[in-house]
């Protein structure tokens, strides 16, 4: 309910209230989605907030469960805050065909300017439409997780492929992967010069891995760099792209400022001054240069979940330097349900390379998505492994962001959802950066949502964090 926050329900005969919320939390008046596991596993409830008193504490609600709304009753909300993805009866939507599948993208962790805001949220949206149209044409999560990065590589907006950090040589080097929660096969790319679109090799190292062994018993590479790697992409058919090509306006304007700025600094007279004055000029231009690795997760109509991250790197990074975007188990990871995990779970993060890196956050994540609570479990990693990790016990401020999916089936007890299934979907994001900007979409939504989410007033960057998210389920024939 509104964004995740923990509420207790109170259920007299006389009708529901909410008797206790976590503390701080302010509802806003209107409608809520909320799910009950406690009262019912996996049902979920709409809850009507009329907003007197502030804190919802002991005030009363009307409550109704979910999809049994009349044609008077109000229309929910569309916003990304805490609201699942439902179309405007309030009742959950059913699939035309038989493909449904969700998707959740994100175009990094960092700052993302009031000024640019509408162009952040644009590509995210075709991020997401891009990937609603391969789900529905019944496309694998693999294939449609590619095909959203490809969207987001392509904005001249996100650091990744176009557009992406320039390092201390004015080159432009990125990192990929992906990973296919079917298989748990795993794709990445480091620090790959002259393709535009990393993400294409990532999974096309992937796909050639599912063919089994090579001539003479090798084994195919999963993960390649540098030259390496650009040659093995132009062998197996990845067009190349010029450097120039990549580079844009932005991007050369920002490396020429930072340039300035290690030039300044390596004047400075006395070796202990010029070593400080080296440490501030790449701290400062690490929290305020562009962070936004982008990253997308999704769940298909087999219920498959795929991860995908891609990045250009740290602005003015050493040449070579590989960040967590290619590193297994800290850009991405998603995993489909077996006999040890209840839930499948897809996860993609963004920020400071190393810091995610040596927490390992994206496996850690999926690990903690197994818990009952998803959003307190997110909490409580994102607090414990990562910005109190003792891995990063002498970092002053702890830098990055998460997008998680989990899903599992559930049965719809109606008589008219006798050949019907369902897809319970829960997703999250969360980050520790200024902000971070996302976009949802289901196969039965008529357009993305997105969002920039944003840490409240007050919060200091790297040492607090925020989490949102909602739910969807998602029907289809029984097949």
């Amino acid at each position: 309910a509104g964004g995740g926050a923990r509420v207790r329900l109170r259920i007299p005969s006389s009708g529901p209230s909410i008797s206790s919320c976590q503390t701080g939390f302010r509802f806003r008046p209107g409608w809520y989605f909320v799910l009950l596991r406690s009262f019912r596993p996996h049902s979920a409830w709409l809850v009507r907030f009329d907003g007197r008193g502030g804190l919802p504490c002991c005030l009363a609600v009307t409550m109704e469960a979910a999809g049994s709304l009349g044609s008077g009753d109000p229309q929910l909300p569309g916003t990304a805050e805490g609201t699942a993805p439902i179309d405007r009866s309030g009742k959950e939507a059913a699939s035309e065909g038989s493909s449904v599948g969700f998707v959740l993208v994100h175009a990094g962790a960092g700052y993302h300017s009031e000024s640019k805001a509408k162009e952040y949220k644009q590509v995210c949206k075709r991020a997401c439409q891009k990937a609603i149209e391969k789900l529905q044409a019944g496309a694998l999560a693999v294939d449609v997780v590619t095909a959203a990065l490809v969207e987001l590589e392509d904005s001249p907006f996100t650091n990744a492929g176009m557009g992406s950090n320039l390092n201390l040589s004015g080159d432009i080097e990125c990192d990929a992967s992906t990973m296919d929660g079917k298989s748990l096969n795993f794709g990445a790319v480091g620090a790959l010069r002259g393709i535009k679109n990393p993400i294409l090799v990532a999974n096309k190292l992937l796909s050639e891995a599912q063919k089994g062994k090579l001539s003479a018993g090798r084994i195919p590479p999963c993960f390649l760099v540098g030259e390496g790697a650009y040659k093995w992409a132009v062998d197996h058919g990845i067009v190349p792209c010029p450097p120039d090509v990549m580079a844009t306006k932005f991007g050369l304007s920002a490396f020429r400022k930072n340039r300035r700025k290690l030039e300044l600094a390596e004047k400075v007279e006395t070796e202990m001054i010029q070593t400080k004055k080296r440490r501030e000029v790449s701290e400062n231009t690490n929290v305020t240069a562009s962070l936004d690795t982008v990253g997308a997760v999704v769940v298909d109509h087999e219920g498959n979940v795929a991860a995908a991250v891609s990045s250009g790197g740290l602005a003015m990074k050493h040449p070579g330097r590989v960040g967590q975007a290619a590193v297994y188990g800290c850009g991405c990871w998603a995993e489909n349900t077996s006999g040890s995990n209840v839930y499948s779970t897809a996860v993609s993060t963004s920020g400071c390379g190393e810091h995610l890196i040596r927490t390992m956050l994206a496996r850690e994540c999926s690990v903690a998505l197994q818990s009952e609570d998803a959003h307190q479990a997110l909490l409580e990693t994102m607090q414990k492994k990562f910005v109190r990790s003792p891995f990063l016990a002498h970092e002053d401020s702890v830098l990055g962001g998460v997008i998680v999916l989990r899903c599992c089936r559930c049965s719809l007890e109606s008589e008219s959802s006798l050949n019907t299934r369902a897809l319970l979907v829960e997703f999250l994001w969360s980050h520790t950066t200024e902000s971070m900007c996302v976009g949802y979409m289901s196969t039965q939504d008529g357009k993305a949502k997105t969002h920039i989410s944003r840490l409240p007033p007050g919060a200091v960057a790297g040492q607090s964090l925020a989490i949102e998210g909602g739910v969807c389920r998602l029907r289809s024939p029984v097949t």
